[in-house]
């Protein structure tokens, strides 16, 4: 790793890190990076910022391999409808690139929720603020630290 992101930074400080995957290559999404670095893809995530109907932003994280249910992130976050953000729109949301957008340090803490299969898995991954670097995180020191809350949103 070459370099500590704000990410793993943060999630050192929380107690929640465990390591950083890094992987260099091209990669198509989320679940083809899991697969290259020899992880299992439903302990993979990948981090999705919406913005609802009052204008107000989520985030919502969901495994590699699975698709986000705008219904099911509107009633859980309780918008009458969510979209994803414009993809010009992230940087200067969020601080993140797209393809490298954690949903740890972000510029402004978003209300997140994570896809609830999450608790099947002692420890997760999902973006380490980086393209191409995971971070490994222990699940429930990640939950109950970084105020996620789980639900189903797949």
């Amino acid at each position: 790793m070459a370099e500590q992101t704000n990410a793993i930074r943060l999630l050192k400080d929380a107690g929640a890190f465990i390591c950083a995957y890094e992987f260099e290559g091209a990669f198509t999404d989320a679940g083809e990076l899991a697969e290259r670095l020899g992880l299992d893809p439903d302990r993979v995530f990948k981090t999705l910022v919406t913005v609802g109907k009052s204008g107000a932003n989520h985030v919502f994280i969901v495994p590699s391999r699975g698709k986000l249910d705008l219904k099911k992130a509107a009633a859980v976050c309780g918008e009458k409808y969510v979209e994803m953000i414009p993809q010009k729109d992230l940087l200067k949301t969020t601080g993140y690139i797209h393809g490298g957008c954690s949903p740890v340090g972000m510029k402004k803490q978003f209300e997140t929720f994570i896809d609830e299969t999450c608790i099947l898995f002692e420890n997760i991954c999902f973006s380490a603020g980086k393209v191409g670097e995971l971070a490994d995180v222990k699940t429930e020191i990640f939950l109950d630290k970084f105020g996620v809350k789980t639900a189903d949103i797949v």
